[in-house]
């Protein structure tokens, strides 16, 4: 095929742009034109090039040649409409824009999605609903990811990304339609939290289970699609961003799209956070507004997805002029044509069309590659590490630091997001300053593994003193029993198990809602709520409101007294730095080994491995895991699913370990076993090499003596 592809390329650098033979008296005359040209127009003056150039004396071939790459490379335009005079916006630094624009975009629908679908998901549906829901985009990006990054790879990867682009803001638009319609997804509430024998419920007017059928098919369908816009996005933004930098400024730049990701994710949670008034432990006169203000709630949620919609649009154009190759792609290509492992042979016969048989036998040659395969794994593993954590952070924070569910699940995704993303960005930057060889990436991948194992072990060392709780490890006074809320004090109260709203009494003891405590009066006082009156608190010293009242309780968890929260976040926080630092390496590594032709499709198999073995599964693992470790929980809702409302601490920081060491051995494990696979083909493309060379000296010398 080098022979042939040698043939080409002299016929090839037949032409040469007109600039470079145009005498300069017809420049200055302003012979050149500055408008639109067609493509045929382009292609005669091609052929007018070729013309020019027979008459090119030998000596001036290279240099044509170079120019004459560049020049192939294509020009910006739209369909048939080709536009000469950009070539200041055909590159990678304004391509790169734009496209972080789409990531991000897509970035803050998924943020938004996360805390607006979680009233959805825990009223009204089932955990397998829930399930069903929250896996859809990953089910549908494995469905496609194979055969866009197969296509794809052949045709203009810029095209895609704008397809990309518009599927991002319908996806958008399909999250807006269950809030648009203006349906009421609250379901029947205590107004009163307090000791009362006669508890008032507010009804607002609910939705039919058919309505809410409907709307869960919206939800799953703009999952699904924001999967398939993610394809072109994950996989052939990646491999053309690659192709159109220098090999080690590629982690630069890769790094900056996956912190752009992570960034978009982080602001739609923001800007979602702002539109939630109320937080998880709240009392639920405050949670649920009347009918009327749920209106407006409705209207502010389906209007940011608008926003984003437009946002993911307005780069659809700028994305859909750039050419299949951005200029200066030729002149760096030839520095990445080193040896590649995957072998080549199998691959020489690849066809340039499209076609089934030729993306099932290159997969399979894919598959069959166990350092490909071992890298992918690697890859999987290292995004359980992210889903475990971000499963279980949350509610551990909450019970060994006694923060509220809305306090704790803030803290852990601001350590989750900034860890991960510093980890990436740094990850691109070190790969970029070091110019490290494909063997060391490997290495540095193994290195950051156990070190981010080591520091994430050390929260074993970090941990607080246990609060008296009263049914669980207090029990109100000797007059109640460990395990149950109820107690003579509160027994004429008709408690309720099935609203938690941690309540702290002035005898530094927690209360599982002022109901239980037996507080039979509140006040909001500077949005603080207290509690008066209450029956099961006799100890501790009362403090006066400003109205001369005596205070029994106050909203929230009592003071642990543990002040050691910062140094377990800087330890999460430095274990999630090191773990993102791999990512970057990984993804070079993959598409170091694999030649130009098959980077797309390879890239697309390693999303398929990393979400069979690593995003499904892990999702349902987790869950599994975390609800293990509760130790009350209320079962009356969704559809008999149990929600939880305190957690085994211990155990839950034995299964966050566990789940990190099980996660970053498989990862340190097959990148070993990657280095071992890749010496062992370096060495083996090298003895072949060898023989090669002494052969032909041989054949010289046969060929001397004779």
């Amino acid at each position: 095929m080098q022979e042939n592809l040698a043939e080409v390329e002299p016929k090839a650098s037949q032409a040469e742009p007109a600039e470079v033979h145009k005498p300069l008296q017809a420049r200055e005359a302003g012979e050149e034109n500055t408008g639109l040209r067609t493509v045929p127009a382009s292609q005669a003056e091609l052929q007018e090039k070729e013309s020019n150039l027979s008459h090119t004396s030998p000596s001036s071939t290279k240099k044509v040649q170079e120019q004459q790459k560049e020049s192939l490379e294509g020009l910006c335009g739209l369909g048939c409409v080709v536009i000469p005079r950009c070539p200041c916006f055909n590159n990678v630094s304004f391509f790169l824009v734009f496209f972080c624009i789409l990531v991000i975009s897509q970035g803050i629908v998924f943020g938004l999605v996360n805390l607006s679908s979680n009233s959805f998901q825990d009223n009204h549906l089932t955990t397998i609903g829930s399930l069903v829901l929250s896996l859809s985009y990953d089910i549908s990006f494995c469905l496609v990811v194979v055969f866009i990054a197969y296509c794809g790879g052949k045709g203009n990867i810029p095209r895609w990304i704008a397809v990309s682009s518009f599927l991002v803001g319908f996806g958008s638009l399909l999250f807006a339609f269950p809030y648009l319609s203006g349906r009421n997804y609250q379901m029947n509430v205590v107004t009163e939290d307090i000791c009362k024998e006669v508890k008032i419920v507010n009804d607002c007017k609910k939705t039919s289970l058919s309505f809410l059928s409907k709307d869960m098919i919206f939800f799953i369908l703009g999952q699904s699609v924001q999967g398939i816009a993610g394809v072109p996005l994950r996989v052939l933004g990646v491999v053309f961003i690659y192709n159109s930098v220098a090999a080690y400024s590629a982690g630069i730049y890769l790094g900056i799209v996956e912190a752009s990701g992570i960034l978009g994710y982080a602001l739609g949670r923001a800007i979602g956070a702002l539109l939630i008034k109320t937080s998880e432990n709240s009392s639920f006169e405050e949670s649920i507004e009347d009918c009327d203000a749920s209106e407006h709630w409705l209207w502010t949620w389906w209007s940011q997805f608008v926003i984003i919609s437009v946002i993911a649009w307005s780069t659809l154009i700028p994305l859909s002029r750039f050419p299949q190759s951005i200029r200066g792609t030729a002149r760096i290509k030839p520095e990445k044509q080193k040896p590649h492992l995957l072998d080549e042979n199998q691959t020489k016969d690849q066809e340039f069309v499209p076609s089934l048989k030729d993306l099932f036998a290159t997969a399979v040659i894919l598959i069959k590659s166990p350092m490909f395969v071992c890298l992918s794994l690697a890859r999987a593993s290292e995004s359980l590490v992210i889903i475990g954590t971000s499963a279980l952070l949350p509610v551990y924070i909450e019970s060994q630091f006694m923060l509220t569910p809305s306090d704790a699940t803030t803290l852990s995704r601001f350590i989750l997001i900034l860890g991960d993303a510093i980890g990436q960005f740094l990850g691109g930057i070190i790969v970029y300053t070091m110019r490290m060889s494909c063997k060391c990436l490997m290495r540095f991948v193994m290195v950051t593994a156990v070190v981010s194992l080591v520091a994430f072990a050390l929260i074993i060392f970090v941990h607080c003193d246990p609060i008296p709780f009263a049914g669980f490890n207090e029990d109100y006074g000797g007059t109640g029993h460990l395990g149950n809320l109820t107690a003579p004090c509160n027994s004429h109260c008709k408690c309720s198990s099935s609203f938690y709203s941690s309540t702290c009494g002035r005898d530094d003891i927690v209360y599982f809602s002022p109901c239980f405590a037996g507080c039979t009066h509140s006040k909001t006082l500077k949005d603080s709520k207290t509690y008066y009156n209450c029956s099961c608190i006799k100890d501790g010293i009362p403090t006066l409101d400003n109205q001369g009242d005596f205070i029994d309780a106050r909203r929230g968890n009592c003071d642990a007294k543990c002040y050691e929260l910062p140094l377990f976040a800087a330890f999460i926080f430095s274990a999630l730095v090191f773990s993102g630092l791999s990512d970057i390496p990984n993804i070079l590594t993959i598409l170091w080994i694999i030649p130009d032709k098959q980077r797309s499709l390879a890239l697309g198999v390693t999303c398929v491995i990393l979400r069979l073995f690593g995003t499904i599964p892990g999702r349902i693992v987790f869950k599994i895991l975390r609800d293990n470790s509760c130790i009350f929980g209320d079962a009356e809702h969704r559809g008999g699913s149990t929600n939880c409302w305190i957690y085994n601490k211990t155990k839950m920081m034995y299964l966050l370990v566990g789940a990190w060491f099980t996660c970053k051995a498989i990862t340190i494990f097959c990148t070993a076993i990657a280095v071992h696979l890749y010496k062992y083909l370096q060495k083996k493309n090298s003895d072949v090499l060898h023989t090669v060379v002494k052969n032909r000296k041989v054949k010289k010398k046969e060929r001397t003596d004779l």
